[in-house]
């Protein structure tokens, strides 16, 4: 009796494993991945780890593919070194632990040094991120001066709040009203009814965001900005070796002006580009 209960089990047993290895099959062939690792890191390998809800520096296009910005120059970077490049989206509160943990190799996506300066090996910084006032072409405001009394708006949590809040507070108690949105594409649905008179954010995704609009020409940039902070590549301290070989490839893509022609592609001005 015991050797049938024991027969019985095992058949059971192999059973339950034929359907867990078909299902996996299964779940592979249609495109899945229920393994639960991350690519494999080595030599070869170069793995950047950013935020895909970034754009233009690092997001998903209308085909789901990743794109951007920085993901185009880390993208050259390999293919300039023959790594196989690796576009790994992370959990951006989270960015510390993957880098520590081998799991990335850098940070690269609008990553700001400021700050920030002495937790990361840095790369010689890349470039000149403005918070500036994106306004409507026939608006008359020309100067941050003409903002006196007017509603502006910006994304909650981001560098032009910071901005405004901390050592640039005396613009903001200018302004009639300083409202926080969820989103810049509500500040720029409302900057076109002129439910608001600017939107206060990165010159860099404030570009992306005019170049994307119907019409473009509707939008300007106030000459003038808030303040500046610069982007660099972030790399695990001490990871010299690595910061080296990337930043001397980087620099050959500024003097052969590939990065010029990347910035290009996202409508990004090349003033905000700093040379090595």
């Amino acid at each position: 009796m015991n050797k049938k209960i024991g027969l019985i089990l095992a058949l059971v047993l192999v059973a339950f494993l034929v359907m867990g290895t078909a299902s996996a099959g299964l779940f592979d062939f249609l495109g899945g991945d229920n393994s639960g690792n991350a690519t494999t890191n080595d030599e070869d390998t170069f793995i950047v780890g950013f935020d895909a809800e970034f754009p233009p520096y690092g997001y998903k296009d209308d085909s789901g593919n990743y794109t951007g910005f920085d993901l185009d120059l880390a993208k050259e970077v390999c293919d300039r070194n023959n790594w196989t490049f690796v576009a790994q989206p992370i959990d951006w509160d989270a960015k510390d632990a993957e880098i520590d943990s081998g799991s990335i190799d850098c940070i690269w996506n609008g990553f700001t040094i400021d700050g920030r300066e002495n937790d990361y090996t840095w790369s010689d910084p890349y470039f000149d991120n403005k918070q500036v006032f994106i306004v409507r072409a026939d608006s008359g405001i020309d100067t941050i001066d003409d903002l006196n009394g007017k509603t502006v708006e910006t994304q909650k949590d981001s560098s032009a709040l910071a901005a405004l809040q901390g050592d640039n507070k005396t613009i903001a108690d200018s302004f009639g009203t300083l409202t926080e949105v969820a989103d810049y594409n509500t500040a720029f649905m409302d900057l076109k009814s002129s439910a608001c008179d600017a939107i206060a954010m990165d010159i860099g995704v404030g570009e992306y965001d005019i170049k994307n609009q119907d019409n473009p020409d509707d939008f300007k940039v106030i000459d003038q900005y808030i303040t500046t902070e610069k982007y660099g590549i972030g790399f695990k301290k001490g990871n010299d070796d690595l910061k080296n070989q990337v930043q001397d490839t980087l620099n050959e893509m500024f003097k052969d002006g590939t990065v010029a022609k990347i910035a290009e592609k996202y409508g990004i001005s090349e003033d905000a580009l700093i040379q090595p």
